[in-house]
């Protein structure tokens, strides 16, 4: 996010928090009941934007972990693309003899 981003969400905040003091007033609370409840609102838009952010954070869901995550996939497709068919048939029979040696070790060991 950038900074203006930032400095324009910060200012929505603030003018949403001064529309919902006047609207409490207009409704006919007296301006502490009016700023007192503005406050909660305010406060209640910062506590449910926190559980949203954490419980993205904790799953990772985030942009960054997504970003990471798609760099990490194209750099080893970049990596397969250069290959050599004979590089590519080395590694393939390598694969294929750790899966064999990994289900005889399995086998055994449920004997």
């Amino acid at each position: 996010m950038r900074r203006i981003d930032v400095l324009g969400i910060g200012l929505a905040i603030f003018v949403a928090g001064g529309l919902v003091y006047l609207l409490l007033q207009f409704i006919g609370l007296d301006s502490v009941e009016a700023g007192i409840w503005s406050q909660a609102v305010l406060v209640a838009g910062l506590v449910g934007w926190l559980l949203t952010y954490l419980s993205r954070a904790l799953t990772h869901k985030m942009t960054f972990n997504q970003q990471v995550k798609d760099y990490r996939e194209a750099v080893l497709q970049k990596r397969l693309e250069e290959l050599t068919p004979e590089e590519l048939a080395q590694i393939q029979a390598e694969i294929e003899q750790e899966q064999q040696s990994s289900a005889q070790d399995s086998a055994q060991t449920q004997i």
